[in-house]
């Protein structure tokens, strides 16, 4: 008598709980897009208006959307900042960085930031303090504009030129760019003039453009395939740091440091 045949294990694919699959999807669309709305969500993933509605409205309540008021169209929210960052310290940008920070802030003397570009901001991904009396704050999961901070111009000045359209249709077009501080440059064509002096030179001086009495320098980081992941930073007091010494000292060790992450992330341009 044969033995009883063993039963055939079932492929995970039937499994699949088809309602994930399509929000999994849907937060997938804004991979190519800062933000869309349902029309166009339902048009993208073939699904039914009502069941886009439905899938949003479960996303925005856990958090993994936002909506806009002033367009009512739908952008990722802060817990997908959450996810990636949960990613990010068992990734080698999260553990090389933070040796980075330790490094920058032994060398200078001053606070250092570590930041990526989402939707169009500047998401501060970890920081270290210094010791001294007058320091910067540490701005670990904030988020600041692009247009006044260091940190912000590198990431715009090296990310690719459909997000710079993206940037300008957004924001720049519409006029005069936010206001933060007297110094901030809010001229739609000088800052896209001087985001190239940016992207030519490989740093970005912020001269207290996001917060008076501020300054700071940032540095691109690279990765394998010389995409810019994140930025370094080191920001100071105006009153410990004038713009001389930002430009001579402090600038040269944060693209030395940017340039050491790159490495350890492979690259090697």
């Amino acid at each position: 008598m044969a033995p009883p045949q063993k039963p055939l294990r079932r492929s995970k694919s039937e499994y699949v709980i088809q309602t994930v699959t399509n929000a999994l999807r849907l937060l997938e669309a804004f991979r190519e897009a800062e933000e869309l709305g349902v029309t166009e969500l339902s048009r993208r993933l073939s699904l039914h208006k009502n069941n886009v509605f439905r899938l949003l409205a479960t996303l925005e309540e856990r958090g993994y959307v936002e909506q806009k008021a002033e367009s009512d169209r739908y952008r990722l929210g802060l817990r997908c900042q959450d996810l990636g960052h949960s990613f990010a310290r068992g990734s080698g940008l999260a553990r090389h960085g933070r040796q980075m920070l330790e490094t920058l802030v032994n060398a200078t003397g001053e606070s250092a930031h570590l930041a990526a570009l989402l939707d169009l901001e500047v998401a501060h991904l970890d920081g270290e303090a210094c010791d001294q009396p007058i320091l910067s704050n540490l701005r670990k999961g904030q988020r600041l504009p692009l247009h006044c901070t260091a940190l912000g111009k590198v990431l715009l000045a090296s990310a690719g030129e459909e997000i710079w359209q993206e940037y300008d249709k957004r924001f720049a077009a519409k006029g005069e760019l936010p206001r933060f501080s007297a110094s901030t440059l809010v001229d739609r064509d000088k800052f896209f003039d001087h985001l190239k002096g940016v992207a030519g030179a490989g740093f970005a001086l912020d001269l207290e453009e996001c917060h008076p009495g501020m300054v700071c320098a940032a540095a691109p980081v690279l990765d394998a395939s010389g995409r810019t992941v994140a930025a370094l930073s080191v920001s100071a007091p105006s009153s410990r740091v004038d713009e001389d010494a930002l430009l001579r000292e402090l600038a040269p060790v944060v693209i030395h440091a940017a340039e050491q992450l790159s490495g350890r992330l492979g690259y090697h341009g």
